[in-house]
């Protein structure tokens, strides 16, 4: 047995929604972070979540990529790929390249089974899979016969098989096993038998990597360098939910996130309920209107409104989010994109979003728009969406998406006293007079360098005041049909959310040698499109790269950066959303580069196409 030394490992594990593969993805992820790896996940679920078990619409996947140096993506073809069933074998085995490591369970390539995929005879036994190296092993019977002692039913007994299989992927690929048995041991504290069966299922599956002769090599990926710090795995929607408490925080202010669960968007409220003891207040609504109305009613009442969704519920919020920028209020409203249109396919993941966070609204509805490029940038972004939600008295739209919402990477932990505060500025004094010289509070009178206006706490002696859908005249806030005040009310909140330009950084380039070609990125295509530049620029391209956080408003020196590019290209998830965006305001021939397949964009497809232009 020898130890081979690898920079990076890719692995695939695939197998029916039942099998428990994110939780052993999760698991492996979680070990190989604590170990110091830069890591890259993608979670894949099926939308059929209750398909038939073994059947192709029901494989769920979870691939990890792991390295000892800065990764960008979770790469496109496993270089191990553990198939649990034969529909996992079939819905994965095209992505993994000659000569890739399968590892299948063998008890689950019954006549039955393999029927079900379609597989005439068995591809474990036959010649079909000669081009990979194939480890046909009964994980499942391994699994029952370490868990027999504990008198499980063959079904509990069975579904152990994840955690047999963790074990022997923590000793293939050397990981420290104390990790996942802590994690064990306080997942299932309250069913000590569930508790003692999965601990002796991975420690089986371990031993099972030390003793049998199946295997000629252990392999070892060391530790990527990082900067000082502290360091957790941690996922998109999480990252965002702490970003929102973090905002919440620096603000002095309770928050009230109102939300409808719908995929991928759910584990924003599972995480915000996890955390009351921060002064979070949250409200699972029976309908998308009732979350952002909820929402928006706290902000009124002096809290921090945060509402989520994803696409479907983003359109049924249409109409409240015009309300919060007549009524002006801080609002923060969470678009965790999916693949569309309608209810789409709710597990994949889509830059959908773009021009219905950009225009999706009735009337001129301007609303600043931020989306974050990594799993750990949520937090970032988030915390940016609140502060200018409450400094500019403005909803303000966070686009993430399925993508890295669901994945993972290292995160380093911020010092939280670093973090400027955030001043909510509350209203307390009259601001103005009446027709009678009487002091008075004026709703719209706005502050100058802002163009806010005040935010008063409802009870608070001598401002109050009502607010309504109906349109608002400037200073009073009373209802006025004027056709100048409408016009004026109408530029003034275009031009509060043009100001927001002074708080958005300009782009910068990367461009060492002066190319003529430009990529540029917005969300999460930050990741393929870094790693495939990367890779154009080791095979001698020239390219330049810059990516685009702040969507509305864009960066003050975008356009002067278009225009000094040959070709500008813009890989999207969508069909072209934002080089439309960018054609219409800069009067550039920006390029579309899309691919709208449920997943993020291949680098090594975009790296060919890239050198492919840039060699033109």
């Amino acid at each position: 047995m020898s130890v081979q030394t690898l920079d990076r490992v890719v692995i695939r594990f695939a197998g029916d929604s039942g099998d428990g593969m994110q939780l052993t993805g999760d698991r492996f992820t979680a070990d190989a972070a604590v170990f110091g790896n830069d890591i890259s996940t993608l979670p894949n679920f099926p939308a059929e979540i209750r398909a038939p078990q073994g059947t192709l619409p029901g494989v769920s996947s979870f691939q990890l990529h792991f390295a000892n140096y800065d990764i960008m993506t979770p790469g496109d073809s496993p270089d191990v790929l553990v198939a649990m069933n034969p529909a996992a074998l079939k819905a994965n085995i095209s992505d993994v390249p000659r000569g890739g490591l399968v590892i299948a369970d063998s008890n689950e390539f019954t006549k039955r089974n393999l029927a079900k995929v379609g597989y005439e005879t068995n591809p474990l036994e036959d010649d079909s899979l000669d081009a990979y190296q194939v480890y046909a092993l009964d994980l499942s019977g391994m699994a029952i016969a370490a868990v027999k002692e504990f008198g499980l039913t063959r079904k509990d007994a069975t579904r152990s098989k994840n955690m047999f299989t963790l074990g022997l992927l923590c000793w293939m690929y050397d990981r420290e096993t104390a990790g996942t048995e802590k994690f064990l041991t306080e997942k299932f504290a309250d069913k000590p038998v569930i508790r003692d069966a999965n601990l002796a299922a991975f420690r089986a599956g371990y031993a099972f990597g030390e003793t049998t002769e199946a295997f000629a090599n252990q392999f070892h990926v060391g530790k990527a360098p990082a900067a000082p710090g502290r360091y957790r795995q941690i996922t998109g929607n999480r990252a965002l939910a702490f970003g929102l408490l973090t905002g919440a925080y620096k603000a002095g202010l309770p928050m009230f996130f109102g939300a409808y669960p719908i995929t991928p968007a759910s584990d924003v409220l599972h995480e915000l309920s996890k955390h009351k003891r921060f002064d979070v207040t949250t409200f699972q609504a029976e309908d998308e209107i009732a979350a952002i109305g909820a929402a928006l009613g706290a902000s009124f009442a002096g809290h921090l409104g945060v509402t989520s969704s994803s696409g479907p519920g983003i359109a049924l919020k249409s109409e409240t989010m015009g309300l919060a920028i007549m009524t002006e209020l801080p609002l923060v409203i969470c678009d965790i994109q999916r693949a569309g249109p309608s209810t789409g396919m709710p597990t994949k993941t889509e830059q959908s979003d773009l021009l219905q966070a950009l225009y999706g609204r009735h009337g001129e509805a301007p609303i600043p728009v931020i989306a974050a490029q990594t799993p750990a940038d949520c937090f970032d972004a988030a915390l940016e969406a609140v502060r200018w939600a409450i400094t500019y008295r403005t909803p303000v739209m966070l686009l993430s998406d399925g993508y890295i919402a669901n994945g993972a990477e290292p995160w380093r932990l911020p010092d939280v006293s670093e973090i400027a505060p955030i001043d909510p500025e509350f209203a307390t004094e009259t601001n103005g007079t009446d027709a009678k010289d009487n002091a008075t509070f004026l709703p719209y009178k706005r502050d100058p360098e802002t163009l806010a206006r005040p935010w008063a706490k409802p009870g608070t002696a001598g401002l109050e005041h009502r607010l309504g859908g109906l349109a608002k005249a400037d200073g009073s806030g009373s209802i006025s049909y004027d056709p100048e005040n409408h016009d004026r009310m109408v530029r003034l909140r275009q031009a509060k959310v043009d100001r927001i330009v002074r708080e958005v950084p300009d782009v910068v380039v990367d461009d060492p040698d002066g190319a003529d070609v430009l990529v540029l990125g917005w969300g999460s295509t930050y990741g393929p499109i870094t790693a495939a530049v990367r890779r154009v620029r080791a095979a001698g391209g020239r390219i330049a790269q810059t990516h685009v956080r702040h969507l509305n408003p864009l960066p003050a020196n975008l356009g002067e950066v278009l225009q000094s590019y040959r070709r500008v290209i813009v890989p999207e998830m969508n069909l072209g959303q934002f080089a439309m965006v960018l054609r219409a305001k800069y009067l550039v021939d920006v390029e579309s580069y899309s691919r709208v397949r449920g997943l993020p964009i291949s680098l090594s497809e975009l790296a060919d196409d890239l050198l492919d232009i840039v060699q033109n």
